[in-house]
């Protein structure tokens, strides 16, 4: 099969769909691997680099779409990039379409298979194509809500560890599951202290027995999550329903009631985000206030550290890129339910459930796509 890997082209998006490492494993099979010119020469990956791991380079991003039987990328795919896709191509990417009714109508209209990497799901559970980047998201999160907590930055100047004397800042965790729990690794480990709210009684005994009396758990109901984030120096949001918007948890009104120079770090965003007053912004222009509240809702903040995100982005979708590209998606779903699962969009219909029904396309199955 033909792959390509066109150049990121979000703001300040410098991760890269494949690595080096990734492109090499793909020629091994047998595949041929185009790569548009410098679409990772900001993360170090240079174009010599690729061309030693077997690559063959694109001029363009139009070449790269042409060539590719099969499209590799990170984040989704902008306007001027489905323009460019065609009936049939298989493209292997984040979507996060519930919340995105223009890309959807756009991917339904081009009729390209659409594998969206946040819907892949594990033999275990989970899923393990998100994963490392709510991993890195996570933590960041923490990063983030800290330095906003600066003055210069518009938050009330509080430090988020404190020191002797000084009581430490309250960080509130809403969701404990990949997200919450890198964040809450990281609140801990700067002194911070940390309230988690899920509804997931089990997950909140583990983390109980594995951090003791250095956080505090709660089971998530409306009144506990306006409790804990009108106490709160900053809120973290890592929510999430595969494949559907994230929940509203906390309502304007209660933004409105929070203390002034407060943060909330909304990485729920690219599912339309779990704070009312939340709306996706960039790393070039990152936050904004609503009622003395500081926001950070960067859809895309993986991309911030994008050497690291994009090797452990490759080391999760390796796999799958593999039996995509030697199979064809066709056989690869009927093989891999998990995989299976990932199918989105394909020949203008829509295969994931929450997607259908949030954006109001009928549901068709992928199973009947591959009958």
């Amino acid at each position: 099969m033909r792959i390509a890997v066109p150049k990121e082209i979000k703001n300040h998006e410098y991760r890269v769909g494949l690595t080096p490492a990734s492109v090499r494993e793909l020629v091994d099979h047998g595949h041929e691997v185009w790569v548009q010119a410098g679409a990772g020469t900001a993360i170090g990956l240079t174009d010599d680099q690729y061309r030693a791991a077997g690559a063959r380079m694109a001029a363009d991003a139009a070449e790269a779409f042409a060539k590719g039987e099969m499209i590799v990328k990170v984040k989704e795919p902008q306007p001027g990039e489905i323009a460019m896709l065609r009936e049939g191509q298989l493209l292997y990417t984040y979507l996060h379409l519930a919340p995105d009714p223009e890309q959807t109508a756009g991917l339904v209209k081009s009729g390209a298979v659409c594998v969206a990497y946040e819907t892949v799901t594990g033999p275990g559970g989970g899923l393990p194509l998100l994963a490392p980047m709510s991993e890195v998201a996570g933590r960041m999160s923490v990063q983030a809500g800290a330095a906003h907590l600066e003055k210069s930055k518009g938050g009330m100047g509080v430090l988020l560890g404190g020191v002797p004397g000084v009581a430490p800042a309250h960080v509130v965790i809403l969701g404990a599951g990949v997200v919450g729990t890198h964040a809450l690794q990281m609140a801990v480990g700067v002194g911070a202290r940390v309230t988690v709210l899920d509804k997931n009684v089990d997950r909140l005994r583990h983390l109980d027995l594995v951090f003791g009396g250095r956080i505090q758990t709660q089971y998530s109901d409306a009144h506990s999550v306006e409790e804990a984030v009108l106490t709160a120096d900053l809120v973290i949001g890592g929510v999430l329903i595969p494949g559907a918007a994230a929940p509203k948890l906390v309502t304007r009104a209660m933004v409105s009631r929070m203390k002034p120079g407060s943060v909330v770090v909304d990485v729920a965003i690219d599912q339309g985000g779990c704070f009312e007053t939340s709306h996706a912004t960039t790393h070039a222009d990152p936050t904004y206030v609503v009622d003395g509240v500081v926001h950070y809702c960067v859809a895309n903040m993986p991309g911030a550290v994008a050497r690291t995100s994009t090797f452990a982005l490759n080391n999760a979708t390796i796999g799958h890129a593999q039996a995509l590209a030697t199979k064809g998606w066709k056989q690869a779903l009927r093989d891999n339910p998990h995989l299976r699962a990932g199918l989105n969009v394909a020949f203008g219909k829509v295969a994931c459930e929450p997607v259908a029904q949030q954006l109001n396309y009928a549901y068709t199955p992928a199973e009947q796509l591959l009958a």
